[in-house]
């Protein structure tokens, strides 16, 4: 399909490795943060923080500290709620979890006594032995006392503490301290004048909208729990651990050994007691079938959200959708009258938008296949469509420049019409509902907020894109183009995370998808007929396979709940679907292996460019 996506041409996803839960999927807080729990004050405090007791016990453990090691195995072993036994290792081993100072401020945050624990914060120094006002402080004195890391700022710690005095006063609605706390503790801190300005407001605020207009959690113990985590980042890790390190530490090893494991393709985490590796056998390498129903160049194949179903797009103006457990066909979709580039499955899998170079798009039933709505608006070829997250509405893109990319409502009402004047060539919302993604032929795409319509930003790139993707996570998104680039950039930061080339593009529209049970592979189509598949992490090339006969593998679909199967579409009428070399798959129903007849393959996709419409 040429990338300007119009007549005759041949006509998108998912990033997280298989690991245990990363440090941004464990719960915001945990109620033993560095081993609270029954381990109370009084407990951790009988020794300063570091104290060992006389020992023959070698330096290092295997070139790692002893006392580093053995603390976070104290701090471990309450987390598995195993209190004596680490109140034993803390005894046998001479070193405590943390200092008497650590453990009244955290005691004094958790308990909400404000007070005291401002006195320990203006008390802290930093490992310079430097405290506040740059005066060198005794060091006797300093081991009573926290120690801050280097970049710490204390005005801005104070501030958070005072907030969240600030906050509870309104939640207990008492608004008279409430205002003191504002005018004579947050105030002359002077940091951060737009959040006071923020809580300032807070004060008309009536109580049952007060966490979402704070952006503050509650109730208290937990608030105050996300408090301390807050502050801990600024108290030096020697004195305060980060909260389940040996568990982030654990995460660490298994995303390296997933990382490192070149076809890793399932969601279990690896084990801990031996070295990961996944066997190349265990990947989908190999061709268990072949959907030949199309008479024509298939330009799209997409699995359903829940894996059950496949659909197809061609050339020959068909819409094709089997079931993945038979490959029987389901539905076959006829009423367009110009090949079909497109397709885009609604949350819940009962809808599907189709989008056709006769400058329509529909919305069918998948299940009884009946034609709901017919968009009709468009003076020029559909190029793509996507779901809002709740199945209410859509998004179309077309090459029409004064209507290019349109949201419409499920009575085919036009909700909004973006009025930037480009011609859009792929387009895609976030899982999260927050941006919507638009490729333009202008060599930019286009990112956009889905909830106000403004545009965040705009990339410009070195090539037309010819197709975007978006990962589950809606954190990355992936940027076909026709230099035969396939760019992987962070949504929020605009950054390129990597690039991956080797495959084939300079004249058609493929359609580049992520792929694997953790997203963690990017899988591409090719000019030369083969499948690219990327490791998405190590930016590597996995494998380049051949099956298709010959021309463009165009689109490309891995089944979001069978990590162990994939799909190809190509210009050589033909749908592969790609499994294990263990897996068995059921025949075709009716008998639809067939191949391509000797001279029956023509390529028509050049007949048309994007001068015509200029």
């Amino acid at each position: 399909m040429r990338p300007d996506g119009i007549s005759n041409t041949n006509g998108s996803s998912h990033a997280l490795n298989g690991s245990a839960a990363s440090p941004s999927q464990k719960a915001a807080f945990s109620h033993t943060l560095n081993g609270q729990g029954a381990f109370a004050a009084s407990n951790r405090g009988i020794r300063t923080n570091g104290s060992q007791k006389a020992s023959v016990s070698p330096p290092s453990y295997f070139g790692h500290d002893r006392e580093e090691v053995t603390r976070i195995l104290i701090q471990s072993l309450f987390e598995l709620g195993y209190d004596g036994a680490a109140t034993l290792l803390s005894k046998e081993s001479g070193y405590q979890l943390e200092s008497p100072a650590v453990a009244t401020f955290r005691n004094a945050v958790l308990e909400g006594r404000w007070t005291e624990a401002e006195h320990i914060l203006v008390q802290s120094f930093y490992p310079d032995g430097v405290g506040r006002g740059g005066n060198s402080a005794d060091q006797a004195t300093n081991k009573e006392k926290l120690v801050l890391v280097d970049h710490a700022q204390k005005n801005e710690m104070l501030f958070y503490l005072r907030q969240q005095k600030f906050l509870e006063l309104l939640e207990a609605r008492d608004l008279a301290a409430a205002l003191i706390v504002l005018r004579h503790e947050l105030t002359p801190l002077n940091y951060d004048i737009g959040r006071l300005h923020a809580l300032s407001s807070l004060l008309m605020c009536p109580p049952e909208h007060l966490h979402d207009q704070a952006g503050w959690d509650g109730p208290i113990s937990s608030s105050r729990e996300r408090l301390l985590s807050e502050l801990s980042r600024s108290i030096s890790p020697s004195v305060m651990i980060p909260d389940n390190r040996l568990a982030i530490l654990l995460d660490h090893v298994k995303h390296n050994q997933i990382n490192q494991c070149l076809y890793h393709n399932t969601a279990s985490p690896p084990s801990l007691y031996s070295d990961h590796m996944c066997d190349r056998k265990d990947f989908p390498l190999r061709t268990s079938i072949e959907l030949s129903q199309h008479s024509d160049e298939v330009w799209w194949c997409q699995f359903s959200n829940d894996g059950t179903k496949l659909v197809t797009a061609s050339k020959d103006q068909s819409v094709i959708i089997y079931d993945t457990s038979t490959f029987a066909v389901l539905q076959r979709l006829l009423g367009h009258d110009d090949g079909v580039a497109q397709c885009s499955w609604s949350p819940d899998d009962s809808k599907i938008i189709t989008c056709s170079q006769d400058k329509t798009a529909r919305v069918w039933s998948v299940e009884t296949g009946r034609c709901l709505l017919t968009i009709n608006q468009h003076r020029h070829p559909v190029t793509a469509a996507a779901w809002a997250p709740d199945g209410e509405s859509f998004v179309t893109g077309a090459l029409d420049v004064n209507a290019q990319l349109c949201h419409w409502g499920m009575r085919g009402q036009t909700l909004y019409v973006w009025p930037d004047g480009f011609r859009v060539q792929d387009c895609a919302i976030t899982p999260d509902g927050r941006r919507l993604i638009a490729a333009d032929l202008d060599q930019k795409v286009h990112v956009y907020n889905f909830a106000t319509r403004e545009e965040e930003y705009c990339l410009a790139l070195k090539s037309k894109p010819t197709s975007v993707a978006v990962s589950r996570d809606s954190r990355h998104m992936l940027i076909n183009s026709a230099d035969g680039q396939i760019q992987l950039v962070d949504i929020n930061s605009t950054d390129v995370v990597r690039r991956f080339s080797g495959q084939k593009q300079g004249h058609f529209v493929i359609r580049s998808v992520f792929g694997g049970a953790a997203e963690n592979f990017i899988v591409s189509g090719s000019e030369d007929s083969r499948v690219y598949i990327f490791h998405k992490e190590a930016g590597t090339l996995v494998e380049a396979l051949e099956g298709h006969i010959r021309g463009c593998v165009n689109s490309m679909s891995w089944n979001p709940r069978d990590p162990g199967m994939f799909a190809s579409a190509g210009d050589d009428c033909l749908v592969r679907i790609w499994t294990r070399e263990r897996d068995v798959r059921p025949s075709v129903a009716a008998g639809k292996h067939r191949a391509v007849p000797s001279g029956g393959f023509t390529r028509t996709s050049a007949l048309r460019s994007t001068s015509s419409f200029n």
